[in-house]
C-alpha cells in the first residue's frame, strides 16, 4: 500500500508540472542583438581576352588587403589551363595580371582572398 501511495503523489506532482503554462514555468533569458552588416570588401577586377592573351586590372577601394589571382581555362584539351600567382591589392591600388594559352581560351576569372581582419 506504501508503493501506492508513493506513486500516486509522484504522477500528482508530475501532473501539476505539466499542467503549467509555459510562461509560468522558469527560463533563461536570451538577448537578441542584430546581425552586423558584413564589412565592404574585394576588388573590382576587369579582364580582357585578345587572341590568346589576357590581362586582368584590379583596383581595390577598400581598406582591407585583397588577394587576387587570375585563372585562365583554355579552349584546346591539350592547352594547359593557368592560375596566377597571387598578388595583394592594398587600400587604394590597382594591379595587373596577365596569362594566356596557346590558342583560344574557353574562360576566364579572378579569385578573391581576404588577408584583413
Amino acid at each position: 500500500m506504501r508503493l501506492f501511495r508513493s506513486l500516486a503523489s509522484v504522477t500528482v506532482a508530475v501532473a501539476l508540472v505539466l499542467s503549467l503554462s509555459y510562461e509560468a514555468m522558469p527560463h533563461a533569458r536570451v538577448e537578441v542583438r542584430e546581425p552586423q552588416a558584413p564589412k565592404p570588401f574585394g576588388a573590382e577586377c576587369r579582364t580582357r581576352v585578345r587572341g590568346s592573351e589576357v590581362t586582368a586590372h584590379c583596383h581595390n577601394p577598400y581598406v582591407e588587403t585583397d588577394r587576387v589571382r587570375l585563372h585562365i581555362e583554355c579552349d584546346r584539351w591539350w592547352d594547359l589551363d593557368t592560375d596566377s600567382a597571387p598578388v595583394d591589392a592594398g587600400p587604394a591600388m590597382t594591379v595587373r595580371l596577365t596569362g594566356r594559352c596557346w590558342k583560344e581560351v574557353r574562360a576566364v576569372w579572378v579569385s578573391h582572398q581576404n588577408l584583413g581582419s
